[in-house]
């Protein structure tokens, strides 16, 4: 009966880590840790409690996870704006990361934007764009 309470307990931390975390990990493990709770009230001897556990476990973890991976990746839609980086442009109003202030036009379009290295860009300059965050481009200063 000592063994109720073992994986009782494994099964109540496993949901809990599972809960703590949100990322079905420990999910499978706790329903192998019900099917050695099951056996293990039936009086089954240890090893089969163990081998239940390890067999649901992996059961569940390779007939769900493929399914589970699909639902929760998160899935990147490309913009236009993509485009923009790499792209060379031009300050429409000095960049400088502390007043939080700075312009750039780069094809045509009028950016928000920001340095990588917050070094202060003059207007007229040439930069570079390394990054889109948001709706503001980090630039650089271009060679």
């Amino acid at each position: 009966m000592t063994m109720v309470y073992v994986w009782i307990a494994l099964v109540v931390i496993l949901l809990v880590a599972e809960a703590a975390t949100v990322q079905l990990t420990t999910v499978w493990f706790a329903l192998g840790g019900l099917a050695a709770l099951v056996a293990a009230a039936l009086n089954a001897e240890i090893w089969v409690q163990v081998l239940l556990f390890v067999a649901v476990s992996a059961v569940a973890l390779i007939a769900t996870r493929p399914l589970v991976k699909k639902f929760t990746q998160k899935k990147i839609q490309p913009t236009n704006a993509d485009r923009s980086i790499g792209a060379r442009g031009t300050v429409l109003e000095t960049i400088s990361n502390v007043d939080g202030k700075g312009q750039v036009k780069v094809g045509g379009i009028v950016w928000t934007a920001r340095t990588a290295s917050d070094e202060v860009i003059a207007q007229d300059e040439s930069v570079i764009v390394e990054a889109i965050d948001g709706v503001k481009l980090l630039v650089r200063r271009a060679d």
